[in-house]
């Protein structure tokens, strides 16, 4: 699993030797792990500054009513917004947190005023943007001996 989640790209020959095993068993177990769905996909990751997309906002939402009706019409709402590249249903204050990605300030003033608050529900927002990354993995930890 490490050395997939580390070049999703590498050949079955390739795995096998870094693993110790012979392509075929590799191979067979590859495709075990994606016919489980351990493995979902294969991406490649974009720098989303390279695309005109430099700010990341954070955004707290909490809604006037958590009944599953609310939720599930915010959840199919915020779905379809290309800016939400996250969204976690969360304890505490908020109920919602999203990972907004957009060209600029006034990019995001207009998601938030055009699309955001005009969700049915929503009570409040609370947005911060990041400054910079500090720690950013798209690994899952896994013990190198165990996978």
């Amino acid at each position: 699993m490490a050395e997939l989640q580390s070049d999703g790209r590498i050949t079955n020959h390739d795995l096998a030797a870094r693993v110790g095993l012979s392509p075929s068993p590799c191979l067979r177990r590859v495709r075990q792990l994606e016919e489980a769905g351990v493995i979902r996909n294969y991406v490649g990751l974009v720098d989303p500054a390279a695309l005109g997309l430099p700010v990341t906002a954070f955004v707290r939402v909490r809604l006037d009513g958590q009944d599953d009706r609310h939720l599930a019409a915010f959840e199919e709402e915020v779905a379809g917004f290309p800016e939400v590249m996250e969204c976690y249903l969360m304890t505490g204050e908020s109920d919602y947190q999203l990972r907004v990605l957009v060209a600029s300030l006034a990019a995001f003033e207009d998601f938030l005023r055009q699309k955001l608050i005009r969700i049915a529900g929503v009570s409040q927002v609370v947005s911060s943007f990041a400054l910079r990354p500090v720690v950013y993995r798209t690994a899952i930890p896994v013990d190198k001996t165990d996978a």
